[in-house]
């Protein structure tokens, strides 16, 4: 089902033409712990990656993110960024799932808190 809708669309899986492309002419560099796979031309004009799932451009992690956009020349594999003990692990953006964060005053929560700090205007 994945393959048949990369070839109709770009936003369940990589495009066939990215799949080609990546074939025949990418070279495999490294891959995150997530699964997602990261891949550069023989001349490293391009830099692209083959999400793992879907492909959501949060659940690239910031080393690799660095890498994609040149910040570092080297991979995460080659050159790992120390990280420091209170560093947490990367999440992805939970923005407009049931899972995102809703504030007490809500208008999505079941229950939103009154809040009386506040008037609506009224014209």
């Amino acid at each position: 089902m994945r393959f048949i809708l990369s070839l109709i669309t770009w936003y369940h899986a990589e495009t066939l033409g990215t799949r080609l492309f990546t074939r025949f002419r990418g070279q495999k560099v490294g891959e995150d712990d997530q699964g997602n796979r990261y891949y550069r031309n023989a001349d490293d004009t391009k830099r692209w990656v083959l999400y793992a799932d879907e492909p959501v451009a949060s659940k690239v992690p910031a080393e690799w993110h660095g890498w994609l956009h040149r910040t570092f020349k080297d991979t995460p594999q080659d050159d790992p960024l120390p990280h420091k003990a209170w560093e947490k692990p990367h999440l992805d953006n939970l923005s407009g799932t049931d899972d995102a964060y809703l504030p007490a005053g809500s208008m999505r929560r079941a229950n939103p808190v009154e809040r009386a700090d506040y008037e609506a205007w009224q014209p």
